[in-house]
């Protein structure tokens, strides 16, 4: 009889063991599909993200270039001479344009180099440390951009408008092609640290 017991007690007891194995199977397979089911959707509207981010950068490089190659360029010879004077204007003659120039050279060339943080972060869109140096330097860049164009649209406003109260002025009615080519060329700069702004936008929403 106690032989009896003893083998009911196993036969009891095994079922029992089995039953708690399999509840906890199927608990460890549902928790790794919910972190997959999360982790993929983050992944894909960060990597759409970055894809943005690229296109934006290749945008503010052609503005930024195209602004300072026309400013560079930026001259005017008046068609009336004397023989010991010419009417000449030219970029270089207003220290502000130069420094117009070299800014938007410089923003140009940075985004350049950006361009393969930026496929990084596409590749690896959940990577955080390219895009922080990324935005570190794109704020940087916009403001390098935003006070070069300010600051040269001021000095076209004058060279429109003059300034009465210091006795300045216009001479864009005398130089017309240079002040229209010094217009443009700011236009190009602002919509260029207007791409910078936008990318530094979509910057923020991967990080966060």
């Amino acid at each position: 009889m106690k032989t009896d017991k003893s083998v009911k007690e196993t036969a009891i007891n095994m079922p029992e063991i089995k039953s708690d194995d399999k509840a906890k199977a199927p608990l460890l397979n549902s928790s790794k599909a919910i972190a997959v089911t999360v982790e993929q959707p983050n992944r894909g509207s960060k990597k759409g993200i970055a894809s943005g981010d690229f296109v934006l950068r290749l945008f503010a490089m052609g503005a930024a270039l195209g602004a300072a190659v026309t400013m560079g360029n930026n001259q005017q010879i008046l068609p009336f001479f004397t023989q010991f004077i010419e009417f000449l204007a030219q970029y270089n003659d207003i220290t502000t344009f130069v420094y117009f120039v070299t800014a938007n050279a410089a923003v140009a060339g940075y985004l350049f180099l950006s361009l393969p943080f930026s496929v990084i972060c596409i590749n690896r869109p959940l990577a955080t440390t390219p895009r922080l140096v990324l935005v570190i330097f794109d704020t940087v860049m916009m403001g390098i951009t935003i006070t070069a164009a300010s600051a040269s649209a001021s000095m076209v406003y004058l060279a429109h408008n003059g300034n009465q109260n210091t006795m300045w002025l216009p001479f864009c009615q005398q130089f017309g092609n240079f002040c229209q080519t010094a217009s443009g060329a700011v236009v190009g700069s602002l919509v260029a640290g207007t791409f910078l702004m936008f990318i530094i936008i979509l910057s923020a929403f991967a990080l966060k």
